[in-house]
């Protein structure tokens, strides 16, 4: 490990040496791949140096503990030291963990009212809200790319094409079925009632990334509609593409301009294709490679609403939080954080 930590420093030194260049200078493209480069080596290059900074103290601390005056100080510096290099060890072990290369990108996320009618319905827009806060917490941005919605403010079906660095890394956990328990405002007898929706999430994929024969696709245009089938456009601004090889669907309608939709659409199909080629691909080592918070497939209940005993719970990583107030108005943090941390202890065993 530590060969491959001084070849990485060795790089990263190299690169920013770079950067320093008139050549690079003068290359705008050039020096934003250097500059990106730079920063994803930066962490593990400052936790090696932290590390082997530790190492250097404890060999001074070890030699000074026979001296009768320094003895006691060396002691406690060196158990200090000791914690401090065992902690930069642990880290550096999470670092070099083999990265998923979409965590970077941004999210195509679609949530779906499942079973449940109309309070699923509004469930579904309950998450759409707690992602859309959630995602202006984090400083990233949202566009809506397809709403069909109800005349009572429920959601059957909603396209987000969310934007921010490292949105996918902390949104692919969140794909599979929620599932909630309450009262639903529809009902009168005041009974609790088990709805689900389902969550969705793809890497985002740019249209030139994933090849798409333009003959393989069938493009319509049609008006915009809103709840109750009301006009919201009167020209046919909304576009639906079928991929006839797959039948994949995708409808776009929440622009006015025809051409925005269709570019969203296009994004929207690459980024399916190209998720259902991953799982195809995937299939074969899947049992194998299961990780500990599941394998994101969209028929697996992950969690739990509770809103009578006001908990959220996690079922793939035995997490209860009592704090569902402030979960629906967008802080997952601590919910996704505990899923990272769980992928990550999972893949650590793999790797021993």
């Amino acid at each position: 490990m530590f060969e491959k930590l001084a070849e990485i420093e060795k790089k990263y030194d190299g690169t920013r040496a770079r950067l320093e260049t008139p050549e690079v200078y003068s290359d705008p493209a050039l020096y934003a791949r250097l500059a990106r480069e730079v920063k994803e080596l930066e962490p593990v290059v400052e936790c090696y140096r932290r590390w082997r900074s530790f190492g250097e103290a404890v060999e001074d601390a070890r030699g000074l503990l026979s001296d009768p005056e320094l003895g006691e100080m060396a002691r406690e510096e060196l158990d200090a030291a000791r914690d401090g290099l065992e902690k930069a060890e642990r880290e550096l072990k999470l670092l070099l963990l083999p990265r998923d290369p979409n965590d970077q990108r941004g999210v195509i996320m679609e949530i779906r009212a499942g079973v449940g009618g109309e309070e699923s319905a509004l469930f579904a827009s309950d998450l759409y809200r707690m992602y859309a806060m959630y995602a202006e917490l984090r400083g990233w941005q949202v566009e809506i790319a397809y709403l069909n919605d109800t005349q009572l403010g429920g959601v059957k079906e909603v396209s987000l094409i969310i934007d921010g660095e490292g949105a996918y890394s902390r949104l692919k956990f969140e794909s599979g079925v929620h599932r909630v328990q309450r009262v639903p405002v529809t009902e009168s007898s005041g009974r609790i009632q088990t709805s689900a929706a389902t969550v969705a999430v793809l890497p985002e994929m740019e249209e030139v990334e994933f090849e798409i024969d333009p003959r393989d696709l069938q493009i319509d245009t049609f008006r915009s509609t809103g709840a109750g089938g009301q006009k919201v456009n009167k020209t046919e601004t909304a576009i639906r593409i079928t991929h006839l090889p797959t039948g994949t669907v995708v409808e776009c309608q929440d622009e006015r301009s025809q051409y925005k939709n269709k570019d969203r659409a296009m994004k929207i199909l690459a980024s399916r294709l190209a998720d259902a080629e991953r799982r195809r691909r995937d299939a074969a080592v899947a049992a194998q490679r299961r990780s500990q918070v599941g394998s994101g497939d969209r028929s697996e209940r992950i969690r739990t609403y509770n809103f009578p005993q006001g908990r959220v719970t996690d079922h793939r990583i035995n997490l209860t939080l009592y704090k569902i107030d402030q979960i629906m108005n967008g802080a997952l943090d601590e919910l996704i954080d505990a899923l990272i941390t769980a992928d990550q202890a999972e893949k650590l065993k793999g790797e021993n």
